[in-house]
């Protein structure tokens, strides 16, 4: 039995084969952000507040809390904050990886707290887009879900000429846009899905720009997860918090490869009955899932004996 191989790879459990994808864990823009904040929290001088969840995982914000870095507001970053004046003075306001409008960064800004900005920098390249488009008269089309929390705040950039679409019948419903259409995605959604939806975009406005704006490890993620399905793995366990769009993103194409899909938070969601009817099982996870979780849900399937008999 080899050792379990945090970066990915195959190792050998009681008869089951578990496959760990290699992009599984932190991307580039949480760990940022995570940083951010730690790094005020190890310094001690005062609270550590994020408007809304930092990043989209329970487990990581608990830690979190537990250093130091506190939740405060509402998933959406929307309403106000209810803080004293002695919180105001004594804490540092961190902006969640999301990003938020530039409304909601002037009335962060208002309160007169010490302020940090951890939006991943790919969010900001989108909203910059969208920001200069806006400023040209140009109407933007998102690709997202529009209850999403960085839909929400790139929506703010857009002028008053923001469209968030997420199918086909959205596209129909669009209005008729004058002075320039441009379309951009949420940075965690389907790349084939914003392929075929901005070719149609562009057969009604041939002089749309079409700007692909998913990021690296969204596309990195959907790709290691159809080499899960090409190395043998007859079932998918994709971990992560259950409001994490790229996390759900995930568990909905493993069911396109017509793969039993199990979407869990921790390895306690994990039944052994079920998962012991396969030989072989493949591991991915969200771009906020942090290791300590991805490691014990590989070491609990590694206890799990195959069985199929019991199917």
């Amino acid at each position: 039995m080899s050792a379990v191989d945090r970066r990915g790879g195959a190792f050998l459990l009681k008869g089951m084969k578990v496959i760990r994808a290699k992009s599984a864990g932190f991307c580039w823009g949480v760990e940022r952000a995570i940083k951010i904040a730690e790094n005020f929290a190890e310094k001690g001088k005062g609270k550590v507040l994020t408007d809304g969840p930092l990043i989209h995982n329970s487990q990581m914000m608990e830690k979190l809390e537990r250093s130091g870095v506190r939740e405060v507001g509402d998933y959406t970053s929307e309403k106000q904050l209810n803080l004293s004046d002695e919180e105001k003075e004594e804490s540092v306001l961190v902006v969640r990886a999301h990003g938020i409008s530039p409304e909601r960064r002037k009335y962060l800004k208002s309160l007169g707290m010490e302020f940090r900005d951890a939006t991943c920098p790919d969010v900001g390249l989108i909203a910059g887009r969208i920001k200069t488009g806006a400023r040209k008269g140009k109407n933007t089309v998102i690709f997202g879900d529009p209850k999403h929390p960085e839909v929400i705040g790139l929506l703010g950039y857009a002028g008053g000429r923001g469209h968030v679409v997420q199918n086909d019948e959205d596209l129909k419903n669009l209005p008729d846009l004058e002075g320039g259409v441009a379309m951009v995605s949420q940075s965690t959604m389907f790349v084939h899905e914003f392929q075929r939806l901005s070719g149609i975009l562009r057969d009604k406005y041939p002089e749309a720009e079409i700007y692909d704006t998913i990021c690296g490890a969204t596309k990195e993620r959907q790709t290691d997860l159809r080499k899960l399905v090409q190395e043998g793995a007859e079932a998918i366990v994709v971990i992560g918090g259950h409001h994490s769009a790229n996390t759900r993103k995930l568990a909905k194409l493993a069911n396109e490869h017509e793969r039993p899909t199990y979407h869990i938070e921790t390895a306690k969601q994990i039944d052994p009955a079920e998962m012991c009817q396969y030989s072989t099982v493949g591991v991915t996870a969200g771009a906020s899932t942090p290791d300590f979780i991805i490691d014990s849900v590989c070491e609990s399937l590694r206890a799990i004996e195959h069985s199929p008999q019991n199917t």
